[in-house]
């Protein structure tokens, strides 16, 4: 009971985490534990120097690209909740059986964020 109740206060600081912090802190910690090219490529957006003016704060991203930078941000919390960094950024990477072999960072550009978070979960579950 007590690891469900702990893993349930990790989804909600993770989902916390994606909604209180300003677009250029989101792009900020994306840059610094994804890399600036896997953080542009989940944003939908093939010029790296839009997340470097993003996290510099000097420019925003577009309404669908902010989406998928914060949910790759509540994903990634909510990973690290259980994992490292380095396991959290792997797993993005990675084929996912629970996304039918896909990576989740090509679904989080597609937009699919739901069945990533859903992915996520089901990973720090342990299924």
């Amino acid at each position: 009971m007590a690891t469900k109740v702990r893993k349930n206060r990790s989804q909600e600081a993770a989902h916390r985490t994606s909604v209180n912090y300003e677009v250029h802190d989101v792009a900020s910690i994306l840059k610094e534990h994804l890399g600036v090219k896997l953080t542009a490529y989940v944003a939908g957006v093939q010029d790296t120097k839009a997340v470097a003016a993003w996290s510099r704060g000097t420019r925003k991203p577009q309404p669908d690209a902010e989406g998928r930078l914060r949910a790759a941000l509540q994903v990634f919390v909510l990973l690290q909740s259980e994992e490292n960094a380095h396991t959290a950024r792997a797993w993005l990477i990675g084929m996912n059986p629970q996304l039918g072999d896909e990576a989740p960072a090509h679904a989080l550009r597609e937009g699919r964020l739901k069945d990533v978070l859903a992915a996520a979960k089901a990973y720090i579950a342990g299924g």
